[in-house]
């Protein structure tokens, strides 16, 4: 592993990952967190401990619910719902509404917790849900699709840590050494970034603009020659 340069587009790589996180649809067996506030603001009273638990320093920590096979997810108060295939912020205004029979002027704030990687390149920011404390990148890669065409299957990195000081490996899937690499395990919260290739055409259409100027200049002098 290695750190990157300091001009590492960390903003950029942050935008990408907010993005296919807002996107993110809820699937089964996902572990979810649901906070339910009431009043404009004030978190609602728990006595019976439903929407949380109490930890060893008192402090109160949120309980978990799993969504099952069938979408549905069982929760305090409202009973099951059906999240499956909704956006964490499609899920909110369901449990919004749910809530609001019981509670005056509710709002939610739903997250999911279980382990998960972010997948960007050209197939588009997705989040892969890992289950399995050993998957390894190239499992990861497969789940997301493979890698696509136009993509570069030698520049495939593992971007670790903080974006403001990241740890960034490179894995060179066209070759042996770098399967190997690619058989590490991946952790929570990582970003696997495969850089696409320019595609026929694309090289041409950014130098167009260029072109058409150095044409124009050309074409201009040509004229003013001709009449000196």
């Amino acid at each position: 592993m290695f750190r990157t340069a300091e001009d590492f587009p960390s903003g950029k790589v942050g935008m990408a990952v907010a993005e296919a996180e807002r996107t993110y649809r809820i699937r089964p067996y996902d572990r979810l967190t649901v906070e339910v506030f009431t009043n404009s603001g004030e978190r609602i009273i728990d006595p019976n401990f439903e929407l949380y638990e109490t930890g060893e320093n008192g402090e109160h920590r949120l309980l978990e619910y799993t969504v099952q096979e069938n979408g549905m997810v069982r929760l305090p108060v409202v009973g099951e719902l059906e999240v499956g295939g909704y956006t964490l912020f499609q899920a909110d205004s369901l449990l919004k509404v749910a809530y609001s029979e019981y509670f005056v002027e509710p709002f939610v704030i739903s997250n999911y917790v279980n382990k998960r990687v972010i997948v960007l390149g050209g197939s588009g920011g997705q989040v892969i849900p890992v289950v399995n404390q050993n998957t390894s990148v190239i499992e990861v890669l497969a789940m997301a699709g493979g890698i696509p065409m136009y993509n570069k299957a030698h520049n495939i990195r593992l971007i670790r840590g903080d974006l403001d000081d990241p740890i960034v490996q490179v894995i060179d899937l066209s070759t042996i050494e770098g399967m190997k690499s690619a058989s590490l395990s991946v952790m929570p919260g990582d970003i696997i970034y495969v850089e696409q290739m320019a595609r026929p055409g694309e090289s041409i259409r950014d130098v167009a603009p260029l072109l058409s100027i150095i044409t124009s200049v050309l074409s201009l002098t040509v004229v003013l020659l001709r009449n000196n």
